[in-house]
């Protein structure tokens, strides 16, 4: 799903790496926390992996295509199959929840009635079934947050990826918000989390994979986030 040889990504010339020689493999269907402290590297990572910026060296593989050269036609495709989740959400606050979700599906070319059925539904996998007509700029933190996971995997994606989806939520909410990822997970898609919440990966027990100054310096099954080298 997601495997990276020797992978180097440089901001400028003489600057550090922001990652160096990064090598790791994530097969289809797992769970998958990346962890650091700010400035580890963990944006850039999920930044690489949906091709908003190409590897200085090394090689990065999603879904078996090498992304660093993939042609910019090809780009739609590769995102069109993984769902994005934000720790500031990204909606459009005066739209509501329906229409965020919608629009998410209309700009890859699903049709009318396909949208009618799959809206409500995804809504409803997150628990938004009633709050489908409300404005974004309306609704709760956590209800915002919701949305975003509605709209991340309405269509269909084989892979979420989630940048401190938690970041900005209470204990509780953010619990239920985790709850939800892995039940995604469990129906077969790909989840990659990228979070400093200690407590929820310790919680979790998933795969967890350390970054430390750009570098991979662990990776463990069922791991915690404390990592001892």
């Amino acid at each position: 799903m997601v495997e990276a040889k020797n992978m180097c990504m440089r901001y400028n010339k003489c600057g550090d790496n922001a990652l160096e020689d990064i090598s790791f493999f994530i097969d289809r269907g797992e769970f998958v926390f990346f962890v650091g402290s700010s400035g580890a590297g963990k944006s850039t990572l999920l930044k690489l992996v949906i091709r908003e910026l190409r590897p200085t060296e090394g090689e990065l593989k999603v879904f078996g295509r090498d992304v660093g050269r993939l042609p910019r036609h090809r780009l739609p495709y590769l995102r069109r199959n993984i769902g994005m989740v934000f720790q500031d959400f990204r909606l459009i606050e005066e739209r509501t929840a329906y229409d965020n979700v919608a629009f998410a599906m209309m700009v890859t070319g699903a049709t009318r009635s396909e949208i009618r059925k799959r809206v409500p539904h995804v809504l409803g996998l997150v628990g938004l079934q009633d709050k489908a007509g409300a404005r974004i700029c309306d609704l709760s933190g956590g209800e915002q947050q919701r949305a975003g996971l509605a709209r991340a995997i309405a269509n269909r994606p084989a892979m979420i990826i989630a940048d401190e989806p938690t970041g900005n939520l209470d204990p509780g909410t953010t619990l239920d918000i985790m709850n939800l990822l892995r039940s995604i997970n469990l129906r077969g898609t790909t989840v990659l989390v990228a979070t400093h919440n200690r407590d929820i990966v310790d919680r979790f027990k998933k795969r967890v994979l350390y970054l430390e100054n750009g570098r991979l310096v662990g990776d463990e099954q069922k791991g915690i986030y404390t990592h001892v080298h």
